[in-house]
């Protein structure tokens, strides 16, 4: 702890804080369920960046970042999910960054500072440590002053004394120093917890101190200027030849006449309803193109990118830039193809946490040509797109915070079950009993048409076993630490429907009454 005590007020007064949030953390998280505590303690930690960083509120429009903070950690008092943990912690980052003046412009550039903070903030704190006993030592500090050990002694001890007075003049003091358990107290020390202690102190140094590694500066600053290699004469001839403007006219028209084909054959049998060949179904059709064609529009983007880049003799040619809008535009279309063709396989197999993924990601893939053609009309920079894209990404994984999938999953496959609609695939209902709490009102519309129908007992074992979730729920619930909007208004329609009775069967009449 030398170096602690001989470093600089500042340093001390964070390491401070730091104990002050591993304490609070203990309280809120360590055997634990997480709920609004996760909400919570982000504030906490906002408000510790801001105590450390007071100077940077001179300006009245730096009280927008906390305003925009909040905005961002919301998702975590709707539900406390893996991507709303991810959502506060990169906010966080932006957050202390911005307060330290080490946040660049840029959202590229703000992802790539979020990806090294991660990757430095585990080693952070030991780093700093080490540091401050280097500085120690250049400055005498081998050896804590016996002065210094010296002047807690008569406090401590007077203390300790006066305390011992005052518990035996005083019946409510003395009772205080009962309730005192070492012994307890010894028990709460272990290595569990002593390793939880460590972790959430690296992780708040790191907030409290926001470093980018050394690297990423190196990275940032211009380039001096070298000399440039010799340039091969036979090699410019055959990259002209192979990559230059004729080459690329001539694969935008064949790109053009084969995505042509495709889209075609897409409205012939997707949305015509033209039979298909002998032994192939719709559903096979639907499933096996979903995914390569995704895997085809991120080529195409990509050779457009590079056939098109700025200043570049094909990116002003006429001609060459209408057919790049036209094979965007086909790839868009392949795009909507692709989530036709995945809405027909969930119609026939149900929906799945995989297929809302993958729903999400065809339209992020489509929004991200329309950034294209809207780069190459608008002239902007590969920047520009890299960081409209990020954008759009990060709006996207935002909402998709506060949608319970859940319920949409189990809501649509009750209702295009076969037990509900008399068609389709029957009802995979153990699934949806894995899909956690969020499945509860499904699974109650379920039962209660399954109860009105002569096969109730089928579904007896498994109503059952939704009695005994609800009630771990309710137990868990009972915690406040658990407690977020989405729990909030799932207990209340739990309140207001009750417990879950299905008729019981007939009892066969004994004999002799």
């Amino acid at each position: 702890m030398t170096a602690f005590f001989s470093a600089p007020p500042s340093y001390c007064s964070r390491f401070g804080v730091a104990v002050l949030l591993v304490v609070l953390a203990d309280f809120l998280f360590y055997g634990q369920p997480p709920g609004i505590t996760v909400f919570l303690f982000a504030i906490l930690i906002a408000a510790a960046v801001v105590a450390v960083h007071p100077t940077a509120f001179s300006d009245i429009r730096v009280w927008l970042k906390p305003a925009a903070l909040l905005v961002a950690l919301l998702p975590l008092a709707e539900n406390v999910s893996p991507l709303s943990v991810s959502i506060a912690l990169a906010a966080l980052v932006v957050f202390a960054l911005s307060l330290s003046g080490r946040l660049r412009h840029g959202m590229a550039r703000i992802v790539g500072q979020i990806a090294l903070f991660g990757l430095a903030a585990p080693f952070r704190f030991v780093r700093d440590f080490i540091r401050w006993r280097k500085t120690a030592r250049r400055l005498g500090g081998r050896r804590v002053r016996l002065a210094a050990v010296a002047v807690w002694v008569m406090p401590l001890t007077l203390g300790a004394v006066f305390l011992a007075l005052f518990g035996a003049a005083n019946p409510v003091i003395d009772y205080w120093l009962s309730l005192i358990d070492l012994m307890k107290l010894l028990d709460l020390i272990q290595l569990a917890r002593i390793a939880f202690w460590l972790f959430v102190l690296a992780g708040v140094w790191a907030f409290l101190r926001p470093r980018l590694p050394r690297f990423s500066r190196r990275i940032s600053r211009p380039p001096l200027a070298v000399a440039q290699p010799a340039t091969n004469p036979q090699r410019h001839v055959i990259e002209e030849t192979v990559f230059g403007k004729p080459a690329i006219l001539r694969a935008l028209i064949v790109f053009n006449v084969l995505f042509a084909l495709q889209t075609g054959l897409d409205a012939t049998y997707l949305w015509g309803g033209v039979a298909l060949p002998d032994g192939l179904s719709y559903a096979a059709y639907a499933h096996r193109g979903a995914y390569p064609l995704i895997i085809t529009a991120l080529l195409a983007a990509g050779f457009v990118l590079a056939a098109l880049r700025p200043g570049s003799e094909t990116s002003g040619d006429p001609v060459i830039r209408r057919l790049v809008y036209a094979w965007v535009a086909q790839n868009i279309m392949l795009v909507i193809s692709s989530i036709l063709r995945l809405d027909l396989y969930v119609g026939i197999y149900a929906l799945t946490y995989w297929r809302i993924a993958a729903f999400v990601w065809m339209g992020l893939v489509a929004a991200g040509l329309a950034l294209i053609i809207a780069r190459i009309a608008l002239g902007k920079s590969n920047e520009w797109l890299s960081s409209a894209n990020l954008l759009t990404l990060s709006l996207t994984l935002y909402a998709c915070c506060f949608i319970n999938f859940a319920a949409t999953i189990a809501n649509y496959n009750v209702d295009h079950s076969l037990e509900m609609t008399g068609q389709g695939i029957p009802l995979d209902a153990w699934y949806l009993r894995s899909l956690g709490p969020g499945a509860f009102p499904a699974l109650d519309r379920f039962f209660d048409h399954q109860g009105k129908t002569p096969d109730a007992g089928a579904t007896r074992e498994l109503a059952r076993l939704r009695g005994i979730d609800e009630g771990w729920y309710r137990t868990v619930q009972e915690n406040w630490r658990a407690w977020s909007f989405r729990d909030w208004r799932l207990l209340a329609y739990l309140d207001s429907k009750g417990s879950l009775v299905l008729p019981q069967p007939s009892q066969p009449s004994l004999p002799g009454r």
